[in-house]
């Protein structure tokens, strides 16, 4: 199966869990179940299935044919190509595909200029207008393709001015772009590109990263440390005749082969295969001299074989345009996007499917607690009323006053209960505090201070090792913070449980040492610019400060990330405390109601009686009907593709 239809499955689980999550919803609203905590994990899942997405980073250097691989595997549908894909430089600038529909289809375009002031992509993105937009006609492809040619506009700048770019650097004539014989170098007009299209796809929540050649890449270090690292599946191309070169193994060894992804995440693409197709070679001296070029390229990079796949893309796109089948399968493309469904698809749906799973099973417990505490209720009523059955009016009259001196001795007992909350804010404050931005920022101003300082900062790399260390040990001491409170939710829970009947259960604490990885993962991105070959670089003054907030953005979200953990725990458990008290309210007034009409009517007795049981019979219903459709929820998952095996090459 292809990565178009496998992504369509993946896009029509994710609507169909999203019907069936807002149908869960509707009959707990109905049957009054849905309180303050099982309304924020219903969000918290919608917004986790909606708003999923599948990021794809296409990486390689000049004249790979990587913009050409994209067109052939996400536009072909077009007829025609999208993407600029001519001989020589095309894609200048890192350009992200995505969808948003709160905007309207367009390309936007960031001046190169903006690498001389210190604001980080994070921060130009909050600024719509630094940014140069054209609209896009998705239903005019013609159109389409001359706007999008605008990524690989270029300007002609001097060597000075190039320098300040992060494109010239005098101490590594080798790496520099080649100078005009006007004296110019030639550097990208564009910093980034984001172009917002309602492609089935992007709708889908597909997001394409199609990034320039190494000089672009080391020159923006928040699409090493930040875009790169995040994306969810790393695609980086290769010339099939060149076979790894000394610029394509920089590109791997500085920015792809420490990334977090896992192995089957990672795929190289050995492209324009068909260079190698010699009518004086038989095709089976063709398929040997491929499949040499793909182990040595797998040696080189540390790979397994099979995640070296050799195509042609350009070969590709026109077999799919025409309708060509055997070209298609000469070209080997479909090869790759089943590589991409599996590895790609598989890793996602297992993340998700166990997210999704986790969040059900909290879900259910929380709305069975909820049932259950009614259930209990609604037993003792019926036994206490039982119990009336032959008594005169005054035994019922002493049961009406007992009933309210017990109300009135709940309601006295809300001191109780408050400090049992005073003591649980007091101890989430300093959690919080641990987390919050301000305390992230105290944390790496020593960091911040030697990337600042002039010329060659000779101890950054230390202040790195230190910075991180203290984060560790910070979030270290946040997660003990967590087991804290846990321990005393548990016992404050397990208490009141015992004086007040409750059914009172601490949630799942968040898991707060698993950020640690990130962390780790964050720092392995940014010791590529701590070598000697980057010390040139990070003495530039501009290029440093872009390097220290890349990092303090990628931060920031592992922080936030942690902190919407941390406040999704609280209101769950803040939450089941106050359903119980508000159950346990309710109670009351209905027991109180039941001996009224006990004392004002004859038959009231066994005409309650039958009502309760009515009642429970009906809140069985309901806790079936509600295992019913949280199984439903869990049933819609998608299954796993099959593992890929080794395929001939064409």
């Amino acid at each position: 199966m292809s990565f178009n239809q496998e992504f369509d499955e993946h896009g029509a689980w994710r609507k169909q869990f999203a019907l069936r999550l807002k149908l869960l919803s509707e009959w707990l609203t109905d049957h009054d179940l849905l309180e303050a905590g099982v309304r924020e994990r219903l969000d918290q899942l919608h917004a986790q299935v909606k708003n999923d997405k599948i990021t794809v980073a296409f990486v390689a250097e000049f004249s790979r044919g990587k913009s050409e691989l994209i067109n052939a595997v996400f536009f072909a549908g077009y007829g025609r190509r999208i993407m600029p894909a001519s001989a020589g430089r095309t894609t200048m600038c890192p350009t992200e595909l995505g969808y948003d529909a709160e905007v309207p289809p367009c390309l936007r375009l960031l001046p190169i200029e903006t690498r001389l002031q210190p604001q980080s992509l994070m921060d130009w993105r909050n600024a719509p207008d630094k940014w140069e937009r054209l609209n896009l006609d998705v239903n005019d492809p013609q159109q389409l393709a001359r706007a999008i040619q605008k990524v690989a506009e270029v300007r002609r700048v001097s060597p000075a001015e190039a320098a300040s770019l992060g494109f010239w650097d005098d101490e590594t004539p080798d790496d520099n772009p080649p100078l005009g014989s006007d004296g110019l170098i030639e550097v990208p007009k564009w910093r980034h590109a984001l172009i917002n299209m309602a492609h089935p796809l992007l709708k889908q929540g597909l997001v394409i990263l199609d990034t320039p050649g190494l000089n672009a890449i080391g020159a923006e270090p928040e699409l090493t440390v930040s875009l790169l690292p995040q994306a969810h599946a790393v695609v980086f191309i290769l010339a099939a005749d060149t076979g790894v070169t000394k610029s394509d193994l920089t590109i791997w060894r500085q920015h792809l082969a420490t990334l977090g992804q896992g192995q089957e995440a990672r795929l190289v693409v050995l492209n324009k295969i068909d260079t190698m197709w010699d009518a004086l070679s038989s095709p089976e001296q063709v398929q040997l001299q491929i499949a040499a070029q793909r182990t040595d390229s797998a040696d080189i990079l540390g790979l397994s074989p099979l995640q070296v796949l050799a195509v042609s893309a350009q070969k590709g796109l026109l077999a799919k345009v025409n309708r060509d089948d055997k070209l298609l399968q000469a070209s080997n493309l479909m090869e790759l996007e089943t590589a991409l469904g599996q590895g790609l698809l598989g890793q996602r749906r297992k993340i998700l499917g166990a997210a999704v799973a986790n969040g059900m099973q909290a879900l259910r417990q929380e709305t069975g607690r909820l049932v259950h505490t009614r259930a209990r209720d609604l037993v003792e009523q019926i036994q206490e009323l039982e119990g009336l059955r032959g008594k005169n009016a005054g035994t019922i009259k002493q049961m009406r006053l007992r009933i309210e001196q017990e109300q009135a001795d709940f309601d006295a007992s809300g001191a109780k209960i408050q400090a049992v909350r005073s003591v649980h804010l007091r101890l989430l404050k300093d959690l919080f505090a641990m987390l919050s931005t301000t305390h992230l920022k105290e944390a790496v101003t020593g960091l911040a201070r030697a990337l600042k300082q002039p010329g060659i900062k000779l101890g950054v790399r230390r202040a790195y090792a230190q910075t991180f260390e203290r984060l560790g040990a910070d979030l270290a001491h946040a997660d003990r913070l967590a087991g804290e409170i846990q321990s005393m939710l548990e016992g404050s829970f397990k208490n009141l449980n015992a004086e007040y009947g409750f059914s009172l259960q601490p949630p799942t604490p968040p898991k707060l040492a698993q950020y640690g990885k990130d962390l780790d993962l964050i720092e392995k991105s940014h010791l590529q610019y701590l070598s000697l070959g980057n010390a040139l670089r990070l003495a530039q003054p501009e290029f440093a400060e872009r390097l220290a907030r890349a990092l303090m953005s990628r931060l920031r979200v592992v922080y936030e990330t942690a902190v919407n953990d941390v406040e999704l725990w609280n209101k769950s458990a803040a939450a089941q405390l106050d359903a119980q008290l508000r159950e346990r309210r309710r109670n009351f007034g209905r027991r109180i109601e039941a001996v009224s009409r006990i004392q004002q009517a004859a038959g009231g007795l066994d005409e309650r009686i039958r009502e309760l049981q009515s009642q429970q019979a009906q809140l069985h219903l309901m806790d079936a009907k509600l295992a019913e459709l949280t199984d439903q929820l869990l049933a819609v998952q998608p299954e796993e593709p099959a593992p890929r095996t080794e395929a001939v090459v064409a």
